[in-house]
């Protein structure tokens, strides 16, 4: 099973770094591969590409403000959520974006 992940926060920094290391330790624990986009102040870091949304079987956007490239999880299942709820309960946020794709 492979994730594709969005993080971003206004600031893009810190909220931005805790969920994604976090979606990281989630993934390796269950033995998921997941690739993870930083947005924020710095711009767009380990950017999403086209081979990985067609490797990817469900996206995460843990994010609180607009992100670049929103359209092109279009085609994939995609669980969207506020990047505070993603800090506070990364488990069940994957819990939910692996049970749209059950």
């Amino acid at each position: 099973m492979k994730i594709v992940a969005v993080t971003a926060c206004p600031n893009g920094i810190a909220h931005t770094n805790m969920v994604a290391k976090a979606l990281k330790e989630e993934a390796d624990k269950r033995g998921l591969e997941i690739k993870l986009e930083k947005q924020g102040a710095l711009g767009m870091e380990n950017e999403i590409t086209e081979e990985d949304l067609a490797e990817a079987d469900v996206a995460i956007l843990a994010v609180s403000t607009k992100i670049e490239g929103e359209s092109r999880f279009d085609n994939l299942p995609t669980h969207k959520v506020k990047i505070d709820k993603a800090i506070r309960d990364t488990e069940k946020i994957v819990d939910e974006a692996l049970k749209l794709v059950e």
